[in-house]
């Protein structure tokens, strides 16, 4: 390690960010707390859930190769984890397979949170995303 980056003061990391004085005897008080759950406060988080949907979306509809490719991964580590199948089996084992006739079906329960450029972010569901199954022209599929 090079010795410019401890600070001879402390001898810790310049980049650390100072610490918190915390005063002793001083309570939260439960009333005003911002962190409360919303089930608490009252019937603010249904409104707040009418809100999320009720916004339009920036994003696509499509499903991106990279979600997709990060879906089925994610899917097929749980089924062959022993995780419950949502589709109806025909003999499949390959966990991958499964995993991609659950996408077909539309029966994985997983959310995709995009990421926009202002911090802000959007939630799909995998039900309400279009996939295109670009593997069939591959293999040449049904």
């Amino acid at each position: 390690m090079a010795d410019d980056d401890y600070n001879e003061v402390d001898m810790g990391y310049e980049d650390e960010p100072p610490e918190a004085d915390i005063e002793e005897g001083v309570e939260e008080d439960p009333e005003n707390n911002e962190d409360a759950p919303d089930d608490v406060v009252g019937g603010e988080g249904e409104e707040k859930e009418q809100e999320k949907t009720a916004r339009p979306r920036n994003t696509t509809k499509y499903m991106t190769k990279y979600e997709r490719a990060r879906i089925l991964g994610t899917r097929a580590l749980q089924i062959s984890m022993n995780a419950p199948v949502m589709v109806e089996l025909e003999g499949e084992t390959d966990p991958l397979e499964i995993a991609m006739k659950e996408l077909r079906a539309r029966k994985i329960p997983f959310t995709i949170r995009r990421y926009l450029p202002d911090g802000s972010y959007e939630d799909w569901g995998v039900d309400e995303l279009i996939v295109e199954d670009s593997w069939k022209r591959q293999v040449g599929g049904d």
